[in-house]
């Protein structure tokens, strides 16, 4: 990887929050690797064959009368990712129940505890999804239940999800470094059930679930949750999150016109998960 060259953005944001989470979800769906929060708004880094002069187009807040957004970018060589984010990554602790933390962190007296080194991936559980997703998973009773995690970055939801008794256990991503760190965290925790995929809604084909976990980005989900649907077994358990709350009309008359009944909704900051049964 040491050859690979990055193009990095350096954003000032403000109101720094919540500005620089919601800059950094969209960057991320634009393609963004790796963020480091500064202090005055956060560093963006993406590979240079994956840059394009269009790539912040389609980034919204950009464009939000809310925010005073301003950047600059430069081509860098790539640099010690993990020296980056140590400097950074705070271990989290989700209703005193479930810890994230790297392997350099103390271990803390909590029910869960995963460990896991994000590098690039999305889902250290500093994000209001991916806090709420595990707010979900320990809600509610996953022992022996198939479950699928779409989206799954660090692979983080799906290792609690074996934690709280679930199996077996699918992880998809269809990005490489996501895919490949999942391996290494899944590894990391000793998880004996999950199976880590890499691809799209596409790999599930002739597969059924009795939990579905998807964390990703409003309009996938909705160009995908026909395909959950067809996955989900009678009586499963469908959790969505990666939207804002003004999305969740469409987000919820989809779900119902594929005969799913809304169950319970968590919000974070604007974001939030909603529970669906089947």
């Amino acid at each position: 990887m040491s050859n690979i060259i990055y193009i990095g953005y350096e954003f000032t944001v403000s109101p720094i929050q919540p500005g620089v989470e919601i800059l950094i979800a969209e960057l991320g769906y634009a393609g963004f690797e790796s963020f480091v929060e500064t202090e005055n708004g956060v560093t963006a880094y993406i590979q240079k064959n994956d840059w394009n002069t269009n790539i912040l187009n389609d980034v919204q807040i950009l464009e939000s009368p809310d925010f005073n957004i301003n950047y600059q970018f430069n081509e860098i060589e790539q640099t010690n990712w993990n020296e980056e984010w140590e400097k950074n990554f705070n271990p989290i602790i989700v209703d005193n129940t479930c810890s994230v933390r790297a392997p350099f962190h103390e271990k803390p007296d909590t029910a869960y505890d995963i460990v896991i080194e994000p590098k690039m991936s999305f889902g250290t559980g500093h994000h209001e999804t991916t806090h709420m997703m595990i707010q979900h998973i320990l809600k509610n009773n996953f022992t022996n239940k198939s479950v699928l995690d779409m989206g799954c970055g660090t692979g983080v939801l799906a290792i609690l999800a074996e934690m709280k008794g679930a199996k077996p256990i699918d992880a998809v991503d269809y990005d490489n470094w996501c895919y490949l760190n999942s391996i290494e965290n899944v590894s990391r925790n000793t998880a004996k059930h999950i199976t880590v995929i890499e691809g799209d809604a596409s790999v599930l084909k002739n597969k059924t679930y009795d939990v579905i976990i998807a964390n990703i980005n409003r309009n996938i989900l909705l160009q995908d949750l026909s395909t959950y649907v067809n996955c989900l077994n009678k009586n499963g358990m469908l959790f969505l999150s990666g939207f804002y709350t003004q999305d969740i009309p469409v987000i919820q008359e989809t779900c119902e016109k594929l005969m799913l009944k809304f169950e319970e909704k968590l919000e974070r900051n604007n974001w939030v998960a909603l529970k669906f049964l089947n």
